[in-house]
């Protein structure tokens, strides 16, 4: 959600602050903001509601000077989207300024007292608490800004990764995490703060990932100082970020979400290599391998993950009981987290998070941990939070995902999951070599059919055009096919604000049908597999009512010619593959319905990449 980027070196901050902003404007934001020490020793905070151009206009003929900032982008929590609730907010004396992710969740309490003793609130939100705490603090006990940062930290319930600034402290920035994400960067005589590493790699590849109630002390000229709440030093080794800027461009395409749906093939083949071995007919990873044991013996598997993870986490579970014969559960991570689970040693569960840092996903893989079971994480950043959180995992090797609506992210998911099946069937000896040695196969094509059905993408443009009026979409199907008719469904209401819902295709006649007519569309996944009879039928049923079909089908297939009012075909694959070949054409659908309708399709609103908070 919201975005953070601080510097402190010898070059002018604010040229990067705002690039390391507009880095992050994928993350989901309504308002931005800037603070700037400059050489007289003035701070300088300029905010504003809106974009970071908004934000650029608006401080072009102010003092923008000074070699160490911070700043913000702000997604709405506590108080509406305006100037005065946006970040940096400052203290009474206007000498701290402070910038915040996450939620404090006993500011109500905090903010009494302090109001008691005479400190005036300007703003809505739960952020500012923290700087007038710190400055009370640091009058109070007359101490200095980390121990004051210390105090303040300890007295607060929530989430929060913060910056602070300090008139007093003019070579010096405290940064703070717990339960939200920030990362430190380490260039040449000058530091580096940002949410994730997408604001740092341009600048340095060395970085420092915080860990749960971690203060980073900064100060230009030494060695960064690392220690937590309890006031006990910490040491962190350096890593090197794999991360490549020109991934982070658009790369000539019109938006990052159209890249991201083109970049499928390359990322799936980034994703099983080293893993699957075609001529060696097997498939390897490393974590079955190390916890072989653990995983064979697993009595149940759950699978906790949000929006688009917990669609390809019911893939998932289909592919696990087929060839594990393990029961598996797939739970909502935000659900999961407020029920009285039944959770164990013998159970292993997964948790799926393209960022990694998804707080309602962290904070169930804690519960699940505490009660004994396995973690196993399938996530796309590395070294965020989820992989440090689990005891093994994979990573999906997918490359930053920058638009909002995940794309390559879910393919990716999908592919390690079908991968995890396969491995862990052939330890159990649940899967027969046919089908193991089939899907391995079956598995190094589906790059090159993904690339097929990228062809058709003009085509899809066409028949979007035709979709443009509608207010409500229906999405069908069964079996592997019916998360991949959620995830349609997902991406269409996301990035085009039109009303669609998906259904296992059976369940239709069971209260969807009252709603067809012939103003509503209905997207069919009925490629030709053990369940294309029924699905037939179930077109049949909406043909009778004259709904409007749009069907995703298998090349070939004349047969709904005549049912359907619009076909698209795509390559015929494995059943228990299908998703990653029949999930595209509805990825394409959605983005050009959202492109003629002239919607932000990269930045929808009121959506975040990164939910880092509840």
């Amino acid at each position: 959600m919201c975005g953070i980027v601080g510097y402190i070196g010898n070059k002018n901050a604010y040229p990067i602050l705002i690039k390391g902003l507009k880095r992050l404007e994928y993350r989901g934001y309504d308002s931005a903001g800037v603070a700037l020490l400059n050489s007289k020793n003035e701070l300088n905070i300029y905010k504003t509601k809106g974009k970071v151009s908004d934000l650029e206009n608006f401080v072009a003929d102010k003092d923008c000077s000074g070699t160490v900032g911070i700043a913000h982008t702000r997604w709405a929590t506590h108080g509406e989207p305006n100037k005065i609730n946006a970040h940096p907010h400052c203290s009474n004396s206007k000498n701290i300024a402070l910038i915040h992710n996450g939620i404090i969740e006993n500011y109500a309490d905090l903010k009494e007292k302090l109001i008691q003793k005479g400190i005036e609130f300007k703003s809505d939100t739960d952020t500012e608490i923290i700087v007038h705490l710190i400055e009370y603090l640091l009058q109070k006990h007359n101490t200095n800004l980390l121990s004051a940062v210390q105090l303040a930290l300890s007295s607060v319930v929530g989430a929060y990764a913060i910056a602070v600034l300090d008139k007093n402290n003019p070579d010096t920035i405290i940064a703070a995490r717990k339960s939200s994400p920030l990362v430190v960067g380490i260039g040449e005589d000058e530091f580096f703060i940002a949410s994730d590493a997408s604001p740092i790699v341009e600048y340095t590849k060395k970085v420092i990932y915080l860990d749960n109630e971690e203060i980073a002390c900064i100060r230009r000229g030494e060695e960064i100082k690392f220690i937590n709440l309890k006031n006990i030093e910490v040491q962190h080794e350096i890593q090197e970020v794999l991360l490549d800027i020109g991934q982070l461009e658009k790369g000539g395409y019109a938006h990052f979400m159209l890249k991201e749906i083109f970049e499928q093939p390359a990322c799936i083949n980034n994703c099983m290599k080293g893993r699957v071995n075609v001529a060696h007919d097997n498939i390897k990873l490393s974590a079955v391998i190390d916890y072989q044991e653990k995983l064979v013996n697993a009595k149940r598997i759950i699978i906790l993950a949000c929006g688009t993870s917990w669609h390809s986490g019911l893939i998932g579970k289909y592919l696990l009981e087929t060839y594990c014969q393990i029961p598996v559960e797939v739970e909502y991570a935000s659900e999961f987290r407020y029920r009285n689970s039944v959770v164990g040693e013998n159970d292993v569960v997964i948790a799926i998070s393209q960022s990694g840092e998804t707080a309602d996903t962290l904070a169930a893989i804690e519960l699940a941990k505490a009660k004994g079971a396995f973690i196993f994480g399938i996530c796309n950043a590395v070294g965020s939070s989820i992989p440090r959180a689990t005891h093994t995992g994979a990573y999906i090797h997918v490359g930053p995902e920058i638009g909002v609506a995940s794309t390559k992210a879910f393919s990716g998911q999908v592919t390690v999951l079908a991968m995890l099946a396969m491995a862990l069937g052939r330890s159990k000896n649940t899967i027969s070599e046919k089908d193991y040695f089939e899907i391995i196969q079956e598995l190094a094509n589906i790059p090159q059919k993904m690339e097929k059905v990228l062809q058709l993408n003009e085509e899809i443009a066409d028949l979007a055009k035709i979709f443009t009026y509608a207010k409500n979409f229906i999405y069908l199907g069964r079996g592997y096919c019916f998360p991949v008719a959620l995830e349609g469904a997902l991406k269409l209401k996301e990035i085009s604000y039109i009303h669609a819902e998906g259904y296992p295709a059976a369940e239709m006649k069971h209260g969807p049908i009252a709603l067809i007519d012939d103003e509503m569309p209905v997207v069919f996944i009925a490629t030709n597999n053990a369940l294309y009879e029924k699905v037939v039928s179930n077109m049949q049923e909406v043909k009778a009512r004259k709904g409007r079909i749009i069907a995703i089908i298998s090349e070939g297939d004349t047969k709904l010619n005549d049912i359907a009012d619009f076909c698209i075909e795509v390559p015929q694959t494995l059943e228990c593959l299908e998703p990653l070949i029949t999930t595209i054409p509805l990825q394409l659908m959605a983005y050009h319905i959202a492109v003629c309708k002239g919607k932000n399709v990269d930045q929808p609103r009121n959506l975040a990449k990164s939910v880092t908070v509840e």
